[in-house]
Order: structure tokens, then C-alpha cells, then sequence
């Protein structure tokens, strides 16, 4: 099983790496922990090298985000906000959420996009704030690719130490990897059926 899903990252390569993360950043369910610790793995195995998995994982990560960046800069409030209330069940998010995210990239200022890179719930939640409040294109990519790349460094050295020290439950690993990416499945499409507007 774990041979199985890591081949799959390995036959994808670094774009395949890029892509993943971009669409971790913007569609939900893919969780950048298991691509960055399976891409781990991977250069422990010596299948990929450290350095241009960093970069593409990274550069992923960036492009998601600044996708979101970008709907809230071109679109500002006034277009945005029937956007979110029409298609917010896919989102599963509301107009209220946006404004939570808002309230807190204000009062904590431009750096809070660095800090939520770590934060699972919330890195590709402050995008769009930082959009709606114009920050600067420059600033934002700088801020995010640092955050990113230091969350992905650590998610890539997770991932060889499993690999490293793990050996014997590697079988369990793989297992564990299809069962979590399952269970995120199984959480967005709840979250989907049972979403309804607080308002």
C-alpha cells in the first residue's frame, strides 16, 4: 500500500509535487502534510532530491494562495461577497468567515500572513483578507513563499525520519495515509451536505 501511494508522487515529480500543493491551497481536501511527508519519504528513499522538492512544494503553495489573493484584490467587497453567499456551501464557508479572517489580518497585521502558514485551517483562509485589503502583490508572495518554505522543510524532514526510524511500520504508514486522506473525503463532503447559511 505505502509503496503503492509513494510511487504515485514519485512518477508525478516535482510539477506533479507543484500542483498538488497549488491545489491544496485552493480546493479542500488535499492536506500539503501528507504530499510534503510522502515527498519526505521519497528523498530519504533517494528518489528525490531535498532542494527541488523544497521549491516545487513551495512554489505550489504560493500559487494556491495567491489565487485566493487575487479574487479578493480584483473583486474587492462589494463583488465579492454575492460570490461567497451563492457558492459558499462548495466553500463551506460564508460572507461571516471572510470577515472573521479580515478582522484578524487587520488587527495583527501583514505578518499574520507569514505566521498562519502553519496553521491547517487558516493559511489559505488569510488569503483572501490580505486581497480585500490590497496589500501589496510583492509583500504577499514574499511573505507567503518564506512562511511556506519553512512549513514544507519541516513537513519534508518529518517525512525522512518516518521513513528513517519507522521502517518496520511502513506497511502501517501507507495504510494511515490512504485512511486520513479518506476521512478528509468524507469531512468536506459532510461539511457540503450539512452546510447551512448561519444568517
Amino acid at each position: 500500500m505505502n509503496d503503492w501511494i509513494i510511487r504515485l508522487i514519485e512518477q508525478g515529480g516535482y510539477w506533479g509535487i507543484a500542483f498538488l500543493m497549488a491545489l491544496e491551497n485552493i480546493i479542500p481536501p488535499i492536506p500539503a502534510e501528507l504530499i510534503m511527508g510522502i515527498g519526505g519519504i521519497a528523498v530519504e528513499r533517494g528518489t528525490m532530491n531535498f532542494w527541488p522538492l523544497l521549491i516545487a512544494g513551495t512554489i505550489g503553495s504560493t500559487l494556491g494562495n495567491y489565487a485566493w489573493f487575487l479574487l479578493g484584490d480584483r473583486f474587492g467587497y462589494a463583488r465579492l461577497q454575492p460570490l461567497v453567499t451563492r457558492w459558499g456551501r462548495w466553500l463551506t464557508m460564508e460572507w461571516e468567515d471572510v470577515e472573521r479572517a479580515t478582522s484578524i489580518f487587520l488587527r495583527h497585521g501583514q505578518w499574520v500572513v507569514f505566521a498562519l502558514r502553519f496553521s491547517p485551517l487558516l493559511r489559505t483562509m488569510i488569503s483572501l483578507p490580505a486581497g480585500l485589503a490590497h496589500m501589496t502583490h510583492r509583500r504577499f508572495l514574499v511573505y507567503t513563499f518564506a512562511g511556506a518554505a519553512l512549513w514544507n522543510t519541516l513537513l519534508i524532514h518529518s517525512g525522512r525520519l518516518v521513513a528513517r526510524y519507522m521502517a518496520g511500520v511502513m506497511d502501517l504508514l501507507g495504510y494511515t495515509i490512504f485512511g486520513l486522506t479518506g476521512l478528509m473525503v468524507v469531512w468536506y463532503v459532510w461539511r457540503v451536505i450539512t452546510w447551512k447559511p448561519r444568517g
